[in-house]
């Protein structure tokens, strides 16, 4: 079976202000674009296990910073071990190439000319006060971010960023993670 990648963006419950453990963070909404439809998506909390069929297909979970947050906090609901799944997390990749962190937010505006519909603290002020529908399109505006983000990368070689003297290139090789199928065994960790 032919596998292709997912971009991956979630938004919580609480911060890190509140719980210093990822898995305390509860999911308020998970958003996926998947390569296999060409289909986004989103889910709540409960529908979770309908998101997770999805990762455990997938040849590549792509995200902004899904190794060291998305698919932590997400851990708190998988049985199994999230942590196995092939992933490309550009966060990580833009941090080895340059030495340091730069937000998602910089990174599209430099590249794309586009911005944020809003930070990850109005997410989590929208959950609190039951806007289910402008939480699920924040998920999905930062989810389509990222896939434009990564697609241009792709294509181009390159993503931008902003420093003192205008922008800056990166070169990315990128290309790789929307070509390549991954391996043929499934991704699934559950203890049996």
């Amino acid at each position: 079976m032919k596998k292709f990648p997912v971009v991956l963006d979630i938004e919580t419950k609480y911060t890190f202000r509140e719980y210093d453990d990822p898995k305390k963070l509860g999911v308020t909404t998970a958003g996926l674009y998947d390569y296999r439809d060409r289909q986004a998506k989103v889910f709540i909390e409960e529908e979770l296990p309908r998101l997770f069929s999805l990762l455990e297909a997938s040849s590549y979970i792509i995200g902004f910073n899904v190794n060291s947050f998305d698919l932590p906090v997400l851990q708190g609901y998988y049985p199994g071990r999230l942590n196995h799944f092939p992933t490309f997390d550009i966060l990580d990749d833009v941090r080895f190439k340059i030495g340091r962190r730069l937000s998602l937010n910089d990174l599209v505006f430099a590249t794309l000319g586009k911005k944020k519909t809003g930070h990850g603290l109005q997410a989590i002020e929208l959950y609190k006060e039951g806007k289910w529908e402008d939480l699920k399109r924040y998920c999905l505006d930062d989810v389509m971010l990222t896939k434009e983000l990564f697609e241009f990368g792709a294509e181009k070689g390159e993503i931008m960023y902003l420093n003192e003297k205008g922008k800056v290139s990166i070169s990315v090789e990128w290309k790789k993670y929307l070509e390549d199928q991954g391996k043929s065994e499934s991704h699934l960790t559950l203890p049996f």
